[in-house]
């Protein structure tokens, strides 16, 4: 169980929010959910779905909060283990839900807008709405994991680091997937896409990395 937390009120509608988004895109889109579950070993979904972005898509706003929630819980539990023990309050929650979000809408706006000067949106585009798609996946796995920690497992530095593996395990699965989908634009990009990555992919969570361990 957690470390000194009296009621985990919070945390119930956090995951019980989550789970009404996923219920909801489900049910407005039960055959691109089907497809979507499947995306980590069948590329079909994003060859498909690829093809008919839009700046804001439903299906993928209402995965993506459930993304936001999911990870700021998770961040929670990691900090009030690793670290120093927070109070559970809504203003902290809230908090780190605004940290979370924020971060990755920057991010995706700042790559968006680096793509168009490199002149490769097509290449960014797709990459993107595979890291989306990759992001909206981890949030279907991660909920349920939070609830386990939450309610019935001892959290132990094992399980966060092992949890923090599988997110990165997925990240890595993400790239590779997208490099294998366009190796020949990304040969001719070489220069671009490397410093795409090291720029917008590794160095931010390095930096927050070194902020949370320095707090």
């Amino acid at each position: 169980m957690l470390r000194n937390v009296i009621s985990n009120d919070l945390f119930t509608i956090l995951i019980v929010v989550g789970l009404i988004l996923i219920t909801i895109a489900k049910i407005l889109f039960t055959k691109r959910f089907h497809e979507f579950v499947q995306v980590l070993g069948n590329s079909k979904y994003l060859k498909i779905y690829s093809k008919d972005q839009k700046f804001f898509d439903l299906f993928d706003g209402l995965l993506f909060i459930n993304f936001v929630l999911a990870i700021t819980i998770f961040s929670f539990i990691t900090y009030n283990h690793l670290t120093v023990d927070l109070e559970l309050s809504a203003v902290v929650l809230l908090k780190f839900a605004a940290i979370v979000a924020i971060f990755f809408i920057m991010k995706t706006l700042i790559e968006r807008l680096i793509g168009s000067v490199f002149e490769i949106d097509f290449l960014i585009e797709n990459y993107l709405f595979q890291k989306i798609s990759y992001k909206n996946f981890l949030g279907l796995l991660i909920m349920p994991l939070n609830a386990i920690l939450i309610y019935g497992l001892f959290v132990g530095n094992v399980v966060i680091y092992g949890i923090w593996a599988l997110i990165l395990l997925i990240f890595i699965i993400g790239i590779i997937t997208t490099v294998k989908t366009y190796q020949n634009l990304i040969k001719q990009n070489m220069f671009y896409f490397i410093l795409y990555l090291c720029t917008l992919e590794i160095a931010p969570y390095i930096i927050l990395y070194q902020m949370a361990i320095n707090v």
